[in-house]
């Protein structure tokens, strides 16, 4: 059976790169039947936090991908990993080493200076230990190191690279516990996978250096080795890795920007990854859809725009009772109650074909709600000295008339036959009356949905102003 892991630190948030790789983990177990398993890396005591690792866990409830395997943490497993040290050492294929700090920093040093790549030299390998009458200083807590093999190669076939080969001459011995007795990344992930079963590692291609040295410790526990898929990284527009100076890279973020889940998710898979030319697909097409074939070998660039494209299409298509039942919250943070004014749900289904986001959608519905007043320049640029007469007739034809959307239509177009004027020269200047712009639906159904009694207090109190 497949089964894929994905394994964050909780260190902060979950940023876009991490969630991409969960999203890849997450399809190809599904797509095969497999599982996903989520499992913590909790290991760095100083920077992991609850906070953070609720943020993970919030996100992928968020982004779908809730049907998971675990959550396991690492800093519940030490007695494990201890055992498994302690099982190396004894099988000759890890030893203690009791160096310094200071010493080890003095080797690198000197190596630097040497013009040598810094590297532990094995110095507490039993037989160099022995021949240099090295012994433990009292008291001293040491690290448990891989004897890592002199000579050969590590081979393995990347599923996304292809096949990559580095000679073990270019691996020092890893630190596979620390004094603390906590595990080292390579050592613990090592385990972890083992443990659970994991058959396909794919994860981001900062990890490609990491994979033979995790090789060489899967080859002296005598386990089957996983396959690797290591995934391009993101970039920004610009080129550069993506960061925090291009915009969110956290995946709640976007959420309180105001995107819609299944939107980030569809863009997420399109990093990197391609079906034809497909765009827009559904999380079970996704699943359907996904191979590791696919997966591009160059870093894949992050396009906001193309995001907010993707995500007004989504909108577009959202139930309007759950598009109400988003926006309200974005309403809700600037004081608006949506019990003074029309039904959100009639509001959100008017204006959603030219929303963004959801945080759009909310500013677009404020003055359905509440009177917005128009900046200067549109009220010098509509409201005119020579249109107010016919506004004010208007007004008059507008407050005798049955209030639904076909009526309303019916009058405007009634005056403005009468008048021989053309709809912009009415329309623009009732917009900016009764909504403060000039950018809404169509009149008559704004006219509509914000009601006769609010619709004639706003038109009154815009003729009424001195400045009119």
């Amino acid at each position: 059976m497949v089964r894929t892991r994905f394994a964050p630190s909780p260190t902060g948030y979950l940023h876009i790169g991490g969630a991409r790789t969960a999203l890849f983990c997450w399809a190809y177990a599904r797509k095969h039947g497999g599982t996903f398993v989520l499992r913590i890396e909790d290991t760095d005591r100083e920077r992991s936090t609850d906070a953070s690792t609720q943020a993970i866990l919030d996100s992928m409830q968020w982004l779908g991908m809730n049907e998971y395997e675990g959550p396991y943490y690492q800093m519940q497993r030490l007695e494990r990993y201890r055992a498994v040290s302690d099982q190396l050492v004894q099988q000759g294929h890890a030893y203690y080493d009791y160096s310094s700090r200071e010493e080890l920093d003095a080797l690198r040093e000197a190596q630097r200076e040497r013009g040598e790549k810094p590297r532990y030299d094995g110095r507490w390998r039993p037989e160099n230990a022995k021949r240099l009458s090295l012994t433990p200083p009292p008291g001293a807590k040491p690290v448990i190191r891989l004897l890592n093999p002199d000579d050969g190669e590590v081979t393995f076939n990347d599923l996304v690279k292809g096949p990559i080969t580095v000679a073990n001459a270019e691996l020092d011995d890893l630190v596979l516990m620390r004094s603390d007795g906590i595990p080292t990344y390579n050592f613990g992930v090592v385990v972890d996978d083992i443990d659970m079963d994991i058959t396909h590692v794919i994860r981001g291609d900062d990890h490609v250096n990491n994979t033979p040295r995790q090789i060489n410790i899967y080859k002296a526990l005598g386990a089957k080795l996983p396959q690797f898929a290591h995934v391009p990284m993101i970039l920004g527009p610009d080129g550069e890795r993506l960061s925090k100076r291009h915009g969110a890279v956290s995946v709640m973020q976007y959420e309180e920007e105001g995107y819609l889940p299944e939107a980030l998710m569809n863009y997420l898979a399109r990093l990197g990854w391609s079906h034809g030319d497909e765009e827009k697909f559904s999380r079970d097409q996704l699943v359907e859809w996904f191979d590791l074939e696919h997966i591009s070998k160059s870093p894949a660039r992050f396009n906001p725009e193309k995001l907010t494209w993707l995500n007004q299409q989504y909108i577009k298509e959202a139930d309007d009772a759950r598009l109400a039942t988003l926006t309200v919250r974005f309403l809700l943070a600037d004081g608006i109650d949506t019990a003074d004014g029309p039904p959100l749900v009639n509001v959100v289904a008017l204006l959603k074909d030219r929303a963004t986001t959801i945080k759009a959608l909310a500013d677009a519905a404020v003055y359905f709600y509440r009177r917005v007043d128009a900046p200067d320049e549109l009220v010098q640029q509509h409201l005119t000295a020579d249109v107010r007469p016919a506004l004010a007739e208007l007004r008059e034809r507008l407050a005798a008339t049955d209030w639904d959307r076909a009526k309303i239509s019916e009058t405007i177009k009634a005056f403005l036959a009468e008048h021989k004027l053309k709809l912009p020269k009415i329309a623009m200047p009732l917009r900016v009356m009764v909504a403060g712009t000039t950018h809404t639906p169509p009149i008559d159904a704004t006219l509509e949905l914000i009601g006769r009694d609010e619709v004639l207090a706003r038109i009154d109190k815009a003729l009424q102003a001195q400045d009119f």
